[in-house]
């Protein structure tokens, strides 16, 4: 007991010894590192002592060298200013200067301008005297002579203007002429049309004129019958044995044509015959108006046709213009437009197409207001043609301009299919009328003597006063004649304007 006792106190004791050994040594360590950490302080304090001293010494240098670039800057800027100051200082001075100098310059022109103005009046007044010195001599007012200066030159002006164009003229000529005349002449060659002029039948000759009181019927029943029928005017005169039929539609006509021939070859003529043969008569024109819509194509070359166009183009069998089967005119012109086209390089085939239907419009132009052309070009642009085809119809009597070749071609196919000698004819009294209305309008120009119309009138011949117009004169009168011709007059063809200056010398041997 005693022995497990001191064990347990020596066991205290050593503990206690050795927590007593460990403090101590804990406690040096503590003061060995509390010194290190005094001398590690120490050393960075100087250390940083020194690099305050350093970084204190850059920034001075560093102020200092910025104060001086400020001020070498700043120096430069003052010699800048300085310069800039010494040149306004020196264009004010030059301003000044030059306001003086506008100034005394003012003054000047202000003295000057008054003398001017003296100088100008006194020269009015000199040129008011001479004026009227020149007028008191020439015997003459300045509007007077102002007058005779610009006749002078109007004349002069004429001259050359005619020369000008006379010049103009004999080169179109020489460039043209060959060229064209060939075109034409092989296009004329290759058709060859070979027809006379026809007109729709509008007088039917009967038997004997007894036949006349059985058309008119008792109380004129036959008559009224077939007129409101056919809606047509039957004239029943002292013509002996003819009966004339009137209409603006020529197919009505042809119709009442037929009609008539055919009851009066039956010999029956009352009402219900009359419409039973009206019928009759209307299938068989409906039947030809189609069969010659065809044929006509078909001669031209024409195909894909709308049936409208070709019953309508079969309609121009029965119209005539000045004598001149449209049909066959139409024809005509189709083929010398696609000569021609040919000729020049062109499509024929729409040229062709252009020319057959160029006269579409007079087969209805007595059921619609306007010019045929306009007509005919209205109906085939409805119908679907070509616009090329519906421009070409259009422009052919210069409705509109023309703005392709085909369509002058078509223009001038026209021209000569309707203007060959044959191809029509006229009344005798719009003849007439026509040939006095070209002489009148010729003779009413100043300087003409006398006028002739020539060459059933395609051709004007004007006689003028050789003192009153020269050659000058002469070639600007016929060029205003045939202008006002083209303004005035409506007539197939061209006309040939001649105007004739002639000086003679006359003297007797005795």
């Amino acid at each position: 007991m005693d022995a497990l006792l001191f064990i347990i106190i020596g066991a205290v004791l050593g503990a206690v010894l050795g927590i007593v050994a460990q403090r101590m040594y804990a406690k040096g360590a503590v003061a060995r590192s509390r010194e290190s950490a005094e001398r590690i302080l120490s050393d960075a304090e100087k250390q940083a002592g020194t690099v305050k001293k350093e970084a204190l010494i850059e920034a001075k240098d560093e102020i200092y060298r910025m104060k001086q670039e400020a001020e070498d800057e700043a120096k430069e800027r003052r010699k800048e200013v300085t310069a800039i100051e010494n040149r306004l200082m020196q264009r004010e001075e030059s301003l000044e200067r030059r306001a003086e100098s506008l100034d005394n310059r003012e003054h000047q022109l202000s003295s000057m301008q008054g003398q001017i103005q003296a100088k100008e009046q006194k020269l009015e007044d000199l040129v008011a005297e001479e004026t009227r010195r020149l007028e008191a001599l020439a015997g003459m007012t300045a509007d007077e002579a102002k007058e005779m200066l610009f006749n002078r030159i109007k004349e002069e002006v004429t001259a050359e203007a005619a020369v000008y164009i006379r010049e103009a003229e004999t080169r179109a000529r020489e460039e043209a002429d060959k060229k064209a005349r060939n075109v034409v002449s092989i296009a004329i060659q290759r058709v060859a049309a070979d027809h006379t002029a026809e007109s729709t039948v509008s007088v039917v000759h009967i038997p004997s004129d007894d036949l006349k009181g059985r058309i008119i019927g008792r109380e004129g029943r036959n008559i009224r019958a077939f007129e409101a029928l056919l809606g047509i005017n039957l004239i029943i005169d002292d013509t002996p044995e003819a009966v004339i039929l009137s209409s603006f539609d020529p197919v009505r006509r042809e119709i009442g044509r037929i009609t008539l021939e055919t009851c009066i070859a039956d010999g029956r003529i009352h009402p219900a015959r009359i419409e039973e043969m009206y019928n009759k008569a209307t299938a068989l024109v409906e039947q030809q108006i189609h069969e010659a819509g065809e044929q006509a194509a078909f001669d031209a070359g024409v195909h894909s046709l709308h049936a409208e166009l070709v019953r309508t183009l079969g309609r121009l069998k029965f119209r005539t213009s000045y004598g001149q089967n449209v049909l066959k005119h139409s024809l005509e012109v189709s083929h010398l437009a696609g000569v021609m086209a040919s000729e020049l390089g062109l499509d024929p085939k729409l040229a062709k197409r252009a020319g057959l239907l160029h006269d579409l419009g007079k087969a209805i132009d007595h059921e619609i207001e306007g010019p045929h052309a306009v007509i005919g070009a209205d109906l085939a642009r409805r119908l679907g043609e070509n616009p090329d085809i519906v421009h070409c119809i259009e422009a052919h009597h210069a409705d509109v301009e023309p703005q392709t070749v085909e369509a002058v071609l078509v223009q001038a196919s026209d021209a000569v299919s309707a203007s060959r000698p044959g191809a029509r004819r006229e009344t005798l009294d719009s003849y007439i009328k026509r040939l006095e209305k070209l002489e009148s309008l010729a003779e009413a120009h100043k300087g003409v003597e006398k006028c002739y119309a020539m060459q059933a009138g395609r051709e004007i011949r004007v006689m003028v006063k050789p003192e009153e117009i020269k050659d000058a004169d002469a070639v600007i009168m016929a060029r205003e004649i045939a202008k006002q011709i083209e303004d005035e007059l409506q007539y197939p063809g061209q006309i040939k304007v001649i105007v004739i200056r002639e000086s003679r010398a006359i003297e007797f041997a005795k």
